[in-house]
């Protein structure tokens, strides 16, 4: 299956071939669109002139990094902090996985293991990492024994609550709708 997070063709193949990148696209989405969030690591390559590692990223100059990431058109609403993340997460992902961010889950036991093992990640709390599961689970086919458990109601199946359903603009429609019809009905408490 094909990643269409991003909803920009070579942004997706991107977050398709490259699990940093998927997992940085993953970071950002917070206070922005999905589509901007997911976009943010192709346009970070960009301006590198290459594919992200975690090496290159975990030791950019924090300056200059943050300033990459404010260049217009801003990979986040708060490049600077958000630029910090991105360099935490790959100095992370260099010091317990050698730079190979797939590791995270090609050596995960089961599925409590890959959540517990997203949810140490920098940037990375129950939530995200759940969705994260569920996205792996979903739409790439790592179903360690146990994973929907792990990913809670974003790994039900059928559902439209995050960015793990979301494979075309029908399904990106939905989970939209869905996230609108829970902010309508917290407000209504």
């Amino acid at each position: 299956m094909r990643i269409q997070l991003a909803q920009r063709t070579e942004a997706d193949a991107l977050l398709g071939r490259s699990p940093l990148a998927l997992l940085v696209g993953m970071l950002l989405d917070q206070q922005i669109p999905m589509e901007w969030a997911f976009t943010g690591p192709y346009t970070i390559s960009e301006r590198l002139g290459h594919d992200l590692t975690a090496e290159e990223i975990a030791s950019y100059d924090p300056e200059a990094f943050a300033a990459l990431l404010a260049e217009k058109p801003a990979v986040h609403r708060y490049p600077k902090s958000m630029a910090a993340r991105v360099q935490q997460l790959a100095a992370y992902l260099v010091e317990h996985y050698d730079g190979k961010p797939d590791r995270i889950w090609a050596e995960a036991a089961d599925g409590k293991d890959l959540f517990k093992r997203l949810q140490d990640l920098p940037g990375y709390g129950k939530q995200k990492a759940q969705i994260f599961v569920a996205l792996l689970g979903k739409q790439l086919g790592v179903e360690p024994p146990g994973w929907r458990e792990a990913a809670g109601a974003y790994g039900e199946q059928g559902s439209f609550r995050s960015v793990a359903d979301v494979v075309d603009d029908e399904s990106l429609g939905r989970v939209r709708s869905t996230k609108q019809e829970a902010k309508r009905a917290a407000k209504a408490k």
